[in-house]
Parts: structure tokens; sequence; C-alpha cells
């Protein structure tokens, strides 16, 4: 519920004016100048190439298929003794970085190849 002000309060808020010095907008006019658009300001610049995250995506992408590959081998019983739950951990640490390293490598693939909305702005840069 709401609180009341004292009666006191009211009274000595109400006098307070605040001490800022306002100034009038400009009016805006309906045609602008011509210096306050370039057509520099609208051309595309030529895409970075952002190496790092690249070669990150690459080794996302062939540590997640080894520990896929390794997790399904136990799972067969083909690697290591007996089929067990050791193989859990090596199939969810391979998903973790397979799925994140095949997204990223496939955008990287397909803006170098040139498809249609694919670029290379898709990929997060590490390059800071």
């Amino acid at each position: 519920h709401a609180q009341k002000l004292q009666p006191s309060l009211l009274s000595s808020m109400s006098g307070v004016r605040p001490k800022i010095r306002y100034s009038r907008l400009v009016p805006v006019t309906r045609h602008r100048e011509e210096t306050d658009y370039r057509d520099e300001q609208f051309q595309e610049l030529p895409p970075q190439v952002p190496v790092k995250s690249i070669l990150l995506a690459i080794f996302l992408f062939l540590t997640g298929a080894v520990l896929l590959t390794l997790a399904g081998l136990m799972i067969a019983g083909i690697f290591g003794d007996t089929p067990d739950a050791s193989a859990t951990p090596l199939l969810i640490l391979g998903a973790i970085t397979f799925i994140p390293g095949f997204y990223h490598v496939r955008v990287a693939v397909y803006a170098y190849i040139g498809y249609l909305g694919y670029t290379y702005n898709d990929i997060p840069h590490y390059d800071d």
C-alpha cells in the first residue's frame, strides 16, 4: 500500500524549484544540408577475416570429433575393457565442443565460398 507524505514535507517540496536552465530546441527543417550525410557512410567495408576465431572453431570441431569418436568406440566396446559409464563424460564434452565448432567452421566456409547470407561478421571476433 502507498505511504502518505507528511503535510509539512509536502508544503516544503512544493515551493522548491530546480535550478536548471533550459534552452529552446533548434527546429528541424525538412531539407537537410548536404554535409549531414556522405556516401562513404553507406559503403560496405571489406570483410575482416577473424583468423583467431576460425582457428578456435577448427580446434573445437576437431577436439569434439575426436572425443565423440572415442566415446562411440567405448560404448561399442571396441576401445576399453567393457562398455561402462566412463564414456558419458567424453560424450558430453564431445558434444559441447563439436556443435559450436562445426557451426562456426560451416559459417566460415560458406562466407569464404561467398554463399548469400553468410559473412565473416556472423562469427564472433576475439581479436580485441
